[in-house]
């Protein structure tokens, strides 16, 4: 994580993105050799999974390793001695931008595990309709925020340049970029909802249901696309408490108890109580969404 990060922040992205297909890729023969006993190796069954996985990990983090000690263009930014004291300073800088992501990221996605969990009391027809619309979702969610991330790296680049006018070329095509990609996926879920839930399942209860749900996905996705370029704008400019509060406010404020409430406490506890946790998650992404572009407005008006 440290190396990917480290030549991410350098706008340098093809040696992880090579490393990590090359890692896939022996994968693949890793796991049925050790799986299944193929080509001479021990039959090692589950265990040989987690063997085969642990070394194509090896393999991709020891190509980005030798790329960055290596690579010309990243010379400079290594250190002139590999053992030292450590900088109290730098240590207390990268803790006060990085923890308040951190935490974020494990309230973002334990919100939709918590909400996961309270789905499975209503059936397992509404586990499998929300399973199928998470994973559409999880389809898009991650290219949205892949822009957003070469978005954030691009406007601090400007941004440690003192480059108003880059600052906003930047936001601009993250902006656009991610829009597209979500207007894209909103054009699919509605026009093809049927070939979709298809792919997953035939069972008439769960189509029923999962359809309600890809409608809902699909403004779910459009709203998020606002929420995901507005956090790594204030990503790019270090400010990263606030999105956490938002998201403690919004997800485990408003959206996680109204849905439980809508769906359990005062409903029947059916499958259809699906629906009424997928409007409340709505709901607090839009808070969300409309609580970061605020801020993000109030530090583009700075700029002027």
């Amino acid at each position: 994580m440290a190396l990917r990060y480290h030549t991410q922040g350098l706008g340098v992205t093809a040696p992880f993105a090579i490393a990590s297909v090359v890692g896939f890729l022996a994968n693949v023969p890793l796991n049925y050799m050790l799986i299944f006993g193929a080509w001479g190796a021990p039959e090692l069954g589950a265990e040989g999974c987690g063997l085969a996985t642990a070394a194509s990990m090896w393999l991709s983090t020891l190509i980005i390793l030798l790329y960055v000690l290596s690579a010309d263009s990243l010379r400079q930014y290594l250190p002139e001695r590999w053992l030292q004291a450590p900088d109290r300073q730098r240590i207390g800088e990268i803790l006060a931008v990085g923890l308040p992501v951190g935490f974020t990221f494990f309230l973002e996605t334990g919100v939709f595990s918590a909400i996961t969990l309270l789905i499975a009391m209503l059936g397992d027809a509404a586990v499998a309709a929300h399973q199928i619309a998470i994973n559409v979702w999880d389809v898009f969610y991650i290219p949205m925020v892949s822009v957003g991330s070469a978005m954030a790296t691009r406007m601090g680049h400007a941004i440690g340049a003192g480059n108003p006018q880059g600052i906003r070329v930047a936001f601009r095509v993250g902006a656009a970029l991610s829009t597209l990609i979500g207007l894209l996926a909103m054009s699919l879920l509605l026009l093809f909802p049927d070939a979709i839930i298809g792919a997953y399942t035939q069972s008439s209860d769960i189509r029923e249901l999962a359809f309600q749900l890809l409608r809902l996905a699909a403004l779910f996705i459009l709203i998020d696309v606002v929420q995901i370029v507005g956090s790594f704008v204030l990503r790019a400019y270090k400010e990263t408490r606030f999105p956490f509060l938002v998201v403690t406010f919004s997800y485990w404020g408003i959206a996680l108890p109204l849905g439980y409430l809508l769906a359990i406490h005062w409903g029947d506890s059916l499958p259809e109580g699906t629906v009424d946790f997928w409007v409340s998650t709505i709901l607090g992404i839009a808070i969300a969404a409309a609580l970061i572009t605020w801020r993000v407005r109030r530090i583009f008006k700075s700029l002027t």
